[in-house]
Parts: C-alpha cells; sequence; structure tokens
C-alpha cells in the first residue's frame, strides 16, 4: 500500500528548532556585559561607544572597582593616572547606591582633569 504524502512531517521541523533554541539559550548565558554584577540604572537613550573606556563600578557594598580590580576610594585617584586625561571613563553603579558616593567619586575622577565621565546604564 502506497500512501500519498499530502503534507508536511513537522515533528524533524520542531525537533531542529528546539536544538537549535537549546544552543542559543546556553551560549547566551556566557555572553555578559561585565564580570562584576551590578543592577544598573534604566534609560530610554543610551550611546554606544567604540573605544574602550576605563571603567569604574561602585557596588551597594561599599565596593569599588577600576577595570575589575577592587580599590579603595583613596587608591581609585593613583590608579587613574595611568591613563591620559583625554580617557573615557565610564561609572557603573549599582541603582541602590548613595547618590552622594556617585557624585563624590565623578567629582573626584573630574577634579583629576578627565572630562569625558559617563555613566552606564541599561536600556529600557
Amino acid at each position: 500500500m502506497e500512501r500519498e504524502l499530502n503534507q508536511i512531517n513537522v515533528i524533524p521541523l520542531v525537533d531542529v528548532m528546539l536544538v537549535l533554541l537549546v544552543i542559543v539559550l546556553t551560549t547566551a548565558t556566557f555572553i555578559t556585559t561585565g564580570q562584576i554584577p551590578v543592577n544598573l540604572a534604566k534609560a530610554e537613550a543610551a550611546s554606544d561607544r567604540q573605544e574602550t573606556p576605563v571603567v569604574i563600578t561602585l557596588k551597594k557594598e561599599n565596593v569599588l572597582y577600576i577595570n575589575d580590580q577592587l580599590c579603595t576610594k583613596e587608591q581609585l585617584i593613583p590608579l587613574l593616572l595611568k591613563y591620559p586625561r583625554e580617557t573615557v571613563i565610564v561609572v557603573r553603579a549599582d541603582r541602590t547606591i548613595i547618590l552622594e558616593r556617585f557624585v563624590e567619586v565623578v567629582d573626584n575622577v573630574r577634579g583629576e582633569g578627565y572630562d569625558q565621565v559617563s555613566l552606564e546604564v541599561a536600556r529600557l
């Protein structure tokens, strides 16, 4: 008995799509914006810069990092002075930190002559 094929068999298609979905989900977990987890604030408009900036990270536990290197408030400026004054500085601050800490860090950085200081935010 020969049976006429008048329908498409979707089971292999679903199998392939599920495998692709698993691959995408597993590789997406390895792609991160930074090594230090920070709960960033949200903004509708954010710029995408192409140059490699110096990243200063402020965590809510009063912990400070410069380019993923743990430092104290007193060590920040000496570590920052290794970079030229034209360097772009990006401050990643946890959304729950006290605003005064953020302003203090940005004020210290700008006081040393670094004019290109910006805040990293997550897109909505």
